[in-house]
């Protein structure tokens, strides 16, 4: 596990639903290879959406870009060992 290792570049997310972003992050490395983002960022997927329910996207990676459309409170951008993530949401918002 990489727990507090973790650096926050960008969010509105609560931040309790952050805490559960850093946490399912930290659970893809620990059952995928660092280099097998797409399985990464499917789990990531997974765990928001039965968390938050549908319509989360994640973008796992060392090197993209994005310009993105999200509704307020549901997006954050974290940089966790040499990975970066991004987690957001399109197309609803939510009260947590």
């Amino acid at each position: 596990m990489l727990e507090g290792k973790a650096v926050i570049e960008d969010t509105d997310m609560p931040l309790k639903m952050q805490a559960g972003a850093l946490a399912s992050a930290s659970r893809a490395l620990d059952l995928f290879e660092g280099f097998d983002c797409i399985s990464i960022a499917a789990y990531i997927k997974k765990e928001f959406d039965k968390m938050y329910g549908g319509g989360w996207q994640c973008v796992v990676g060392t090197n993209f870009s994005c310009f993105i459309t999200h509704f307020k409170g549901t997006f954050i951008y974290f940089a966790l060992g040499t990975l970066n993530f991004l987690i957001f949401n399109p197309t609803h918002s939510f009260s947590c």
